[in-house]
């Protein structure tokens, strides 16, 4: 008895996910998000974020460790150059 009613339940729900036709709406939004978008948004700045928190941290406390310094020694010859030409 189980078995066809387990049975039953499996071809109901067969039937309701095959009847029909999906709703436009929902079809056309499935399609908007498959798609892979054709532009990346990159935002240009001044300033290096990370460099002002760094900076910004290391005035209230002192690190633990030193895993910025390598960053913040890059930025800082980055920086050198734009400065020396003003």
């Amino acid at each position: 008895m189980n078995e066809k009613h387990d049975q039953d339940l499996e071809r109901q729900l067969s039937d309701m996910l095959t009847e029909g036709e999906m709703q436009q709406k929902d079809r056309e939004q499935e399609q908007r998000r498959l798609l892979n978008p054709k532009y990346e948004i990159r935002i240009q700045t001044q300033l290096d974020p990370i460099v002002e928190e760094t900076k910004q941290y290391r005035s209230m406390a002192k690190e633990l460790d030193d895993r910025y310094d390598k960053y913040m020694e890059q930025a800082d010859k980055k920086a050198k150059p734009d400065n020396q030409d003003a």
